[in-house]
């Protein structure tokens, strides 16, 4: 499949804007990319209680998996508030555990206003499955 960087970053920026962010005030939109060529956004959703806070690639990632979707080709991660932002290390075993088995998840970021484009291992070379 021919992936269009550009659209599943504009799909993140989109998402970005409706973070719940109160307590850290750093907004972060994403937007998933699945093997049925469906788009899924997600935002950052915080809560007072930190530990239930949900991070935007999570919840893009659940939306979909909630719509029967079992395999993320790609996903865009944005902040304005940041010149990149990155997966946290949760969301990286999430991403994994969605990985279809022949083919590595991209992972597309912005910084200073071009994207960069890594696969998952860069970010979580040593994931796990059961």
């Amino acid at each position: 499949m021919n992936i269009d960087y550009k659209n599943l970053m504009d799909n993140a920026k989109e998402a970005s804007r409706n973070s719940y962010s109160p307590f850290s005030r750093f907004a972060v939109g994403a937007a998933v990319l699945t093997s049925t060529g469906k788009i899924y956004r997600g935002c950052n959703v915080e809560n007072s209680s930190f530990g239930l806070t949900n991070c935007a690639e999570r919840t893009a990632i659940f939306k979909a998996v909630s719509e029967g979707e079992r395999e993320i080709l790609a996903v865009a991660i944005y902040s304005p508030n940041s010149d990149s932002c990155y997966p946290c290390g949760a969301c990286r075993q999430v991403l994994f555990e969605f990985q279809p088995d022949e083919y590595e998840i991209d992972v597309i970021t912005e910084n200073l206003g071009s994207l960069e484009i890594q696969k998952l291992s860069y970010f979580l070379p040593c994931g796990f499955r059961i």
